[in-house]
């Protein structure tokens, strides 16, 4: 799964005196002052599969975040090189690159990452988890494994990280002292330790070109998180990984005195800004809204910030949250560990209780965002289309060809002539083998770009240079399967003329310019719908 967020709630302030101690934002020292690497079931360490699948993207033309890389000069000047990189393999790694990448740089990287975090060391990349377990955007991109497995010999990516891996184990020891913060005061607050057990792992992974982003993905009992190297250290999301990494077996273990609660879901899947993962699962639910107490229980908040964070969580359907955080207070105050106490705290829920209080609960809307403190009604529908835009993105990462659809053209009804939503319904319709609508699509965010958004739309946004650039890509390659070869090559040559468009594109474009698109169908198979 993606990393799972937490609110943004108010600047921390001096805690009462039953709220427990937390550390104040780390900044990330200097290399070589930490030597601490490894605790009791988490481990910070580089990993070659990360390291190959971030070169690959490198090769292929993905946007990655250099600002990281003041200190590792190598490591640049390796992705410099990749970008230069010729031969079958490496081309054959940039067809799949463009056929798999989305509008979205961040939904790109997350669907790569998380092969990379379920796949197997060089040279081969053989998944390590059993086929049934893999997350549906890893199931996507299955193909990807013998890609990489080719590039990686092509590219010779083990002499290469020879040449980097000392600049790679220098960043990981940065992160020594802030991990080393998150675990103490986790498991002192719990007063639990994480255990050694078989097959139980947590794995920091650092991998400077992911930038400030976060990739956390569990698979089973596999738990891993991906970063870069950003000036503060990404507390709230290294600590939310750690504490379901340290707490998911509890709601596992207590499953059948979860469900005796159960009814509370009918009221909170009712809540539009509920995560869609936990409408139909109750013990999810649950567990999330646990993690997000034990959250707020380690932050520095007065009482009036803990209860507009309380407030926040109800109204975006996490109901749980306020009766956990009750509950935990009172274990602040008492002896056993977490994993004794866990079920007098699900115990303790009174769900007649819950049932009344939820009734009278004013779920955040569609159209609103999901944060306190909104300033106005067109931040918070503006916030509303992008939150909404993104997972339209993350149903077009899963193939979910139909959502997205679905999705795209709700926004569209809300906010016509929106560029993103144009592309990522024309996107979708490619997936579906739309090619009249998806030609229309494209054909207006490109008209949007030359011409504006139209009457009475002068402030709306106009096209990024990335859903430029790839709508006349896609175009050109609608008008080689047409036939179009003339109408084609100046699609390619448009997208080239973009200012500021991806390598990515760039690299498609000029194949496009030289080569008629045919996309490639193995033996056997069915056709691809045009794009």
């Amino acid at each position: 799964m993606a990393i799972l967020g937490v609110p943004a709630f108010a600047q921390q302030s001096s805690s009462s005196s039953t709220t427990p101690p937390a550390p104040a934002v780390q900044t990330i020292p200097p290399a070589r002052q930490l030597v601490a690497q490894t605790y009791n079931g988490l481990s910070i360490e580089t990993s070659q599969q990360v390291f190959a699948t971030m070169c690959a993207l490198d090769a292929a033309g993905f946007p990655s975040d250099e600002s990281t890389l003041a200190e590792m000069p190598a490591r640049l000047a390796l992705r410099e090189d990749l970008l230069k990189l010729q031969g079958a393999a490496t081309q054959a790694l940039r067809k799949f690159y463009h056929d798999h990448a989305m509008a979205e740089p961040g939904e790109t990287l997350s669907r790569f990452m998380a092969f990379a975090l379920v796949a197997g060391p060089p040279p081969t990349f053989k998944f390590e988890v059993p086929q049934d377990l893999l997350p549906p955007d890893v199931l996507s991109l299955q193909e990807f494994q013998e890609v990489l497995a080719a590039f990686y010999q092509e590219a010779h990516l083990d002499s290469r990280w020879r040449q980097v891996e000392r600049e790679y184990q220098d960043a990981t020891l940065r992160y020594g002292l802030p991990v080393n913060d998150i675990v103490t005061v986790s498991n002192a607050y719990l007063r639990e330790v994480a255990k050694p057990s078989k097959g139980r792992s947590f794995f920091i992974y650092v991998e400077p070109l992911v930038g400030s982003r976060t990739i956390f993905r569990n698979t089973g009992d596999r738990y891993a998180i991906v970063v870069g190297l950003p000036h503060e250290f990404p507390t709230a999301e290294v600590r939310h990984a750690y504490l379901h990494f340290l707490l998911d077996p509890l709601p596992l273990q207590n499953r059948t005195l979860i469900q005796s609660k159960a009814a509370l879901l009918n009221i909170a899947a009712r809540a539009p800004h509920l995560p869609p993962e936990y409408e139909s699962d109750f013990n999810a639910l649950t567990d999330e809204c646990f993690i997000k107490a034990v959250e707020l229980r380690l932050q520095r908040l007065s009482a009036n910030q803990l209860e507009a964070a309380m407030t926040d969580a109800d109204r975006s359907g996490f109901i749980l949250v306020r009766p956990i955080v009750a509950q935990l207070q009172k274990f602040e105050k008492d002896e056993p560990a977490m994993s004794y106490y866990f079920s007098d705290l699900i115990q303790a829920i009174d769900v007649q209780k819950e049932q009344k209080r939820a009734q009278k609960i004013d779920f955040y809307p569609v159209d609103a965002t999901t944060g306190p403190g909104e300033k106005n009604v067109a931040q918070n529908q503006e916030s509303d289309l992008e939150r909404r835009m993104d997972l339209g993105d993350r149903e077009i990462a899963l193939q979910h060809a139909p959502a997205a659809e679905a999705i795209f053209q709700a926004v569209l009804k809300q906010s016509p002539n929106q560029p993103r939503a144009m592309y990522g319904l024309a996107i979708a319709s490619v997936l579906e083998g739309k090619a009249l609508a998806a030609r229309e699509l494209f054909e207006k965010v490109v008209a949007t770009a030359a011409h504006g958004p139209g009457p009475g739309l002068e402030t709306a946004k106009l096209p990024d240079a990335s859903q430029l650039a790839w709508s006349h890509i896609y175009l050109g390659r609608i008008h080689d399967l047409e036939g179009e070869r003339g109408s084609a090559v100046n699609e390619y040559q448009a997208a080239l003329s973009v200012d500021g468009a991806p390598e990515s594109a760039r690299l498609a474009a000029q194949r496009g310019v030289s080569v008629a698109y045919a996309p490639q169908v193995k033996p056997g198979a069915t056709p691809p719908a045009k794009p």
